[in-house]
């Protein structure tokens, strides 16, 4: 579990083939000490595993299904990732909670500066639409952004200085694609009210009957 608040940038020094998936090797900044081998990190907003560790070097393997529901197998030798180690239970949530299995890969339509800021509009992939909202969060390569506007399939953010400072974000551009990850929080109302409306039988004379308010003469208990 994570909370989409970006602690340092890494930088990849090679990309493996693996059989279908690939080997993910990074340098990761010294301040990150305390990472052990099987320790979740967030890159890029995908959750992965530790797998090895050599002189300046960490090893994450990525799966046929990372590749194919992420960007991760379009990084390339140089390329600078956004970095998070797992929340603990101490931790404040200065983000929101965000899992690492994103729903997606958006694609940025506009960038433009605006004094200090920059605002992004971003395309979202369709299976991100239903959970997002106007004023909620949503995490874009793993940094946790409030959705300013929404029209249509488009979303708009604005980046503060600390934010481009902080992450790869500055460097994106029109035409880049992006890890999405919607709230989870709205995938689970979603899923509750599918559920709710699948199984509910709502009131009826069979509901009545079954709980006793009714009685199979036809009198009315109670």
């Amino acid at each position: 579990m994570f909370t989409g608040i970006v602690e340092e940038r890494g930088k990849v020094l090679k990309v493996e083939s693996k059989g279908r998936g690939k080997r993910l090797i990074l340098q990761i900044p010294p301040e990150l000490t305390d990472i052990q081998l099987g320790d979740s990190i967030n890159i890029n907003g995908v959750c992965l595993t530790l797998t090895e560790k050599r002189e300046g070097a960490f090893l994450f393997d990525l799966s046929y299904e990372t590749l194919q529901r992420s960007t991760l197998g379009e990084l390339k030798e140089g390329d600078t990732v956004n970095l998070e180690r797992a929340l603990r239970l101490s931790d404040r949530m200065g983000g929101h909670i965000v899992t690492g299995h994103i729903d997606g890969i958006g694609m940025i339509v506009e960038k433009r500066r605006e004094g200090d800021f920059f605002n992004l509009r971003v395309k979202l992939p369709k299976e991100a639409l239903p959970y997002v909202v106007p004023k909620g969060s949503i995490a874009i390569d793993g940094v946790s952004l409030t959705v300013n506007e929404l029209k249509a399939d488009e979303i708009e953010i604005a980046l503060i200085p600390f934010t481009l400072e902080k992450t790869n974000l500055m460097e994106k551009g029109v035409g880049d694609r992006v890890n999405i990850e919607a709230d989870i929080l709205g995938k689970y109302v979603d899923r509750l009210l599918r559920f709710r409306e699948k199984n509910s039988k709502g009131i009826d004379i069979s509901f009545l009957k079954e709980h006793g308010f009714i009685k199979e003469d036809g009198g009315e208990n109670g």
